[in-house]
């Protein structure tokens, strides 16, 4: 007998929690330790399910931390979302993009600590926040606000400068870190196309609050 929508509705519901449980457990793991080295069964324990039911949505541990640094690097993004929400300039979407993920670091402590131990070069992934810088420097080539001619080259600076960024903010905490993303975000607008004068100014706007 075929199932009803109610009880598939149910199952899908309860398979998605247990899935997002060995997210959680294993984004927790990569946060305290980032040791991947942690045995199934402990990790299945973690998340309080079965531990057969780790091979119903994973192939290995891999396959599972890599999901969970992607899991991580999404909520990041999301995070910087919710204030660049409405900005169609994508320059004040590079300048703020920049500046807010010093902020967020800095409230987001367990996704930054995952950077620092599965590498901060996973900010550049295939999810979180490459794909957005991707789509803001090809807005701003197609709409002639930036004059840079590559982009891969524009999105690999972004990147490098990002990481630059962070380590900077992970190695010497005490450095002011609003203050040295605004000079990055400046400089990254110079570099795009901007005159000095306008990536100062944009750089420096008030930053927008969460929408």
């Amino acid at each position: 007998m075929p199932m009803s929508v109610s009880l598939r509705n149910r199952y899908e519901r309860r398979r998605a929690e247990t899935r997002q449980a060995l997210v959680r457990a294993a984004r927790q793991i990569l946060a305290e330790s980032g040791d991947t080295g942690a045995s199934i069964h402990a990790i299945a324990e973690r998340a309080d399910v079965g531990f057969g039911s780790f091979y119903n949505h994973f192939t290995s541990k891999p396959d599972l931390f890599d999901a969970a640094v992607d899991d991580a690097m999404e909520e990041y993004a999301r995070a910087i979302d919710k204030h660049l929400r409405g900005l169609d300039d994508p320059a004040e979407r590079v300048a703020g993009g920049v500046r807010l993920s010093a902020r967020v670091a800095e409230s987001h402590p367990e996704i930054m600590r995952i950077l620092c131990h599965s590498e901060l070069g996973r900010i550049c992934a295939s999810r979180g926040l490459a794909p957005r810088a991707k789509r803001d420097v090809e807005q701003g080539i197609a709409s002639g606000r930036f004059s840079v001619a590559d982009p891969v080259i524009a999105l690999t600076t972004l990147n490098g400068s990002l990481l630059a960024l962070l380590e900077l903010w992970s190695n010497k905490p005490e450095v002011d870190s609003d203050r040295a993303a605004g000079a990055m975000a400046e400089m990254l607008l110079h570099m795009l196309g901007l005159s000095p004068d306008e990536a100062r100014d944009v750089a420096r706007r008030s930053l927008p609050a969460a929408a």
